[in-house]
């Protein structure tokens, strides 16, 4: 539960907001109903891996295909999960203001420690829209503020703007997911020492430590629970030495590389399978393959075929050398 005041977001965040964070998918049943002891299974997976903190209903977990009462079912979950031992977080975007101030309340309620807000999609056209529209979210909360910078949500905003929404006093950072390294770069190195800002994505650090900025915290990805398991953590380990200033490329090149390469091949097979948008059917799948609840995406959404998923799993046969 967040123990700190409006006016001391930032000064929490620069202290919480660190290493690896995850992201959790929405698990189904076969009757397409939210896989309640899944979700559950699949945190104290997560948990176990190390990572710092964990986020719920982001791309992910197929926020937008869950009802209201899916939504506060999740947080739910998640919240009697990990209240008392782990950062939780909460991605509460929608295209209604009121209902983000519904969910917002909720969580803070409920006893998370952070919001995750991005653009309002489908009718936003400008930046000035973004910045008005997560400044009435900040208005209502006390809970700090991590915008969501994605072309998923329709538009994408450059390090200027950025540094406007950060001046709003409970948005203490950005997660820059544009998919644009220059936006990213651009965000790092004009207000990554006024705000937190990560890229979650491990190119980063290694632009990082040749222009002369450093990243904190992986502010979230699902690489830990794709990559890790409980007795041989690597990649988990990776990014938090990075996050404290050991970016050990060795390491990365031994035992992270190889794995993102197949998920490199997968993520971008996977994505134009399903005309740009995020490829949760691969996460669900390659979660399912680790040992976790995963189910099948929602409509517009489509499952991966028996055919790549046979391939996938030799895939990851051969990594593992099964």
């Amino acid at each position: 539960m967040a123990e700190y005041s409006k006016s001391e977001a930032m000064e929490w965040a620069r202290e919480n907001l660190r290493g690896q964070w995850s992201t959790l998918m929405t698990p189904f049943t076969q009757e397409d109903q939210i896989d309640e002891q899944g979700l559950r299974s699949n945190i104290r997976h997560i948990k176990s891996l190390g990572t710092r903190g964990i986020g719920c209903t982001w791309g992910m977990g197929e926020f937008w295909a869950l009802t209201e009462e899916e939504r506060l079912k999740v947080y739910d979950v998640v919240a009697s999960e990990n209240r008392d031992d782990w950062l939780i977080a909460a991605h509460i975007s929608d295209t209604s203001l009121k209902s983000v101030q519904i969910y917002a309340d909720y969580v803070e309620e409920t006893g998370f420690d952070l919001l995750i807000v991005a653009a309002p999609y489908f009718v936003t056209r400008k930046e000035e829209q973004v910045i008005e529209f997560v400044n009435q979210v900040a208005l209502g909360t006390n809970l700090a503020i991590m915008f969501y910078n994605s072309p998923q949500f329709g538009l994408v905003l450059h390090e200027g703007w950025l540094a406007k929404l950060c001046e709003i006093p409970n948005v203490v950072g950005v997660k820059e997911a544009s998919f644009n390294k220059d936006i990213s770069i651009n965000t790092h190195t004009s207000i990554g020492k006024d705000a937190i800002i990560s890229t979650p994505d491990e190119w980063i650090l290694f632009a990082g430590q040749e222009l002369g900025f450093q990243q904190q915290v992986m502010f979230a990805n699902t690489s830990d629970w794709r990559f890790d398991t409980p007795q041989s953590n690597h990649y988990v380990t990776f990014i938090e030495n990075a996050m404290s200033g050991n970016l050990d490329k060795e390491h990365y090149e031994q035992y992270i590389k190889p794995i993102k390469d197949i998920s490199d091949k997968w993520w971008q097979r996977i994505v134009a399978d399903q005309e740009g948008a995020m490829p949760v059917p691969l996460c669900k799948y390659w979660g399912e393959l680790m040992g976790m609840s995963g189910g099948s995406v929602r409509s517009p959404l489509k499952n991966m075929s028996f055919e790549d998923k046979k391939e996938l799993r030799q895939d990851l046969d051969n990594f593992l050398g099964k």
